[in-house]
């Protein structure tokens, strides 16, 4: 990966497209590790993340994310999603923010040096060499390690530098917590007979929870 520390970096999230390549790779992105990373790398001047939402959901299991996000250092952008019955009779979900990308990444590309966007979609690539056009260098994260991958060639081919996502796991998967030690029991003692009654039955340390 090749990244210049005094570049001027614009980072550009399709959330769906960064949920289902993690999780097709194995992995939960960290959300904070990730805008660590590219903070690491270059001066993040913007970090975007765009998703569509049902607006008739009760309760989006987006929603979290999403306001966690708005809160720590990403601009989000959200747009109404669209539901559907296909021919099978499934029901289908559709909510495309190509367009919402591209009019930010144009937008802020006078203000840039590098452009990184996390999508795999073929339409992009036009977008990709506008911007290459102006003089940015553009990175593409994706993945190819997947069958079938995740990127459109046409899209990594256009990229000044295609990132594959799983290089990346290192530093952007979610830490898990060391799990709690569990409690061993100390040794028995051996048994004796018991003096009275009122004597206890079982070792208390053989009761402490595991």
């Amino acid at each position: 990966m090749q990244f210049d520390s005094q570049e001027r970096l614009g980072l550009f999230i399709d959330g769906a497209h960064l949920y289902a390549a993690s999780r097709n790779l194995g992995f939960d992105v960290d959300y904070k590790n990730l805008l660590g990373f590219f903070r690491r790398h270059g001066r993040l001047m913007r970090a975007s993340y765009y998703t569509a939402l049902l607006e008739n959901d009760e309760y989006s299991p987006l929603r979290p994310l999403v306001d966690w996000l708005g809160y720590n250092g990403y601009s989000v952008v959200t747009k109404p999603a669209r539901e559907f019955t296909d021919a099978a009779g499934r029901r289908r979900v559709k909510g495309n923010i190509e367009v919402e990308m591209v009019v930010d990444v144009m937008t802020l590309a006078p203000r840039l040096d590098h452009v990184v966007i996390v999508a795999g979609d073929g339409d992009l690539r036009r977008m990709v060499e506008a911007v290459q056009q102006q003089g940015l260098r553009v990175s593409v994260l994706s993945t190819i390690r997947t069958q079938p991958g995740m990127v459109a060639d046409e899209l990594r081919r256009q990229a000044d530098q295609f990132i594959d996502l799983a290089d990346l796991a290192p530093d952007i998967t979610r830490r898990q917590l060391d799990p709690r030690p569990r409690m061993v029991p100390a040794p028995r003692a051996p048994e004796r007979p018991r003096a009275t009654p009122a004597e206890p039955f079982r070792d208390p340390v053989a009761d402490l929870p595991e």
